[in-house]
Parts: C-alpha cells; structure tokens; sequence
C-alpha cells in the first residue's frame, strides 16, 4: 500500500482528510434529519391550525397571514410570489425550531422525551406569539382576526410541532442506528 511507503505525516494528512469527509457526510444525513423533521413538524402544526381556523371560522392561518404581513411590507411581487415567500418563510422559522431542539438534544441540555417535547412545544408556542405579537405592533395595518383565539391556538400549534419534531427525530435516529447496524460500507 502507497500509505505505508510514505512518510507519517502524508498518513496523518490522508486520515485528516478522510475524516473530513467523513464528518462532511455526517453533517449532511444530519441536514437532512432535520429537513425531515422540520417539514413533518411544520406541516402537523400548520394543518393544526387550519382545522382551527375551519372550526372556529377565523383566519388561524399562519402562511395566509405571514402572506398578509407581506403585503402590508409594499413588496413589488405578484401576489403568487408573496404567498409561496411566505410558506417558505414558513418553513424556514420551522427549521430554526428543529435545529435549535437539535442542538439542545444533541448537548444533553434536554433529553429527547415525550415532557421535554411539550416544553420545547411550549416555549416555541410563546416565542412564536411574541414574534406575532411585535409583527402586529410594527405592521401599519391589522388583520381582523380575534388575536386572543389565534394566539391561544398558536401555543396549542406550537406544542404538537414540539410532539411531532420530537416523534420524528426520534424516529429518524432510531432508523439511522439500525441502518449502520447492518448496513456496512
């Protein structure tokens, strides 16, 4: 073999290196982990909240109204723009929430289980009407929405994102642990 032939530190190099790719391979199966769980928990959430918006027959749609805030910015979009925008944007304050629980997890700040689901939940559920809350203040223009009803359906939203996020990520390392059980490469 070549690596044996050359001097240590060319051995020391190529061990550096693939180990660098090898954590490079990590960190994207861990991306994907939590794309994964960040639609699945974003998706409960919003579907939460229009089964909540249809039964109490009020606007509890989060992407409608991050769409409204949108508008209420005289962004120059076609309104199709301005609503796929906000359902990305949707998701993307979604995946902040799924890293920040990973990054928890991940340094045993919490323990990946069914009360610490509800807390993480919980806290999202208050950050998300604190953020409603200052967009509403800063916005030149308010929705008519009961703002109490939506923000107690928020913090209900919030915790079945913190159910399923966690449900998932369990799920998925449970399935990673398996794969390298018996997958070998």
């Amino acid at each position: 073999m070549v690596y044996f032939i050359l001097p240590n530190y060319r051995l020391q190099f190529e061990f550096a290196n693939y180990q660098c790719i090898n954590q490079l391979t990590m960190d994207i199966y861990i991306f994907l982990q939590l794309i994964i769980v960040s639609i699945a928990a974003t998706s409960a959430m919003t579907l939460f909240s229009y089964a909540a918006s249809a039964s109490f027959r009020e606007l509890y749609k989060e992407p409608v109204l991050l769409t409204f805030m949108l508008t209420r910015l005289h962004l120059e979009l076609a309104p199709q723009t301005k609503s796929i925008l906000a359902w990305l944007l949707h998701y993307f304050i979604g995946f902040l929430f799924v890293l920040a629980y990973h990054f928890l997890w991940v340094r045993d700040i919490l323990p990946i289980s069914f009360l610490s689901a509800f807390l993480l939940g919980f806290i999202s559920g208050v950050i998300g009407i604190l953020g409603w809350i200052i967009m509403f203040k800063l916005s030149d223009h308010k929705p008519e929405i009961d703002f109490k009803g939506y923000y107690f359906q928020l913090l209900l939203a919030h915790i079945i994102f913190g159910f399923i996020a966690t449900a998932v990520y369990s799920l998925s390392i449970t399935i990673l642990i398996l794969a390298k059980s018996y997958v070998t490469v």
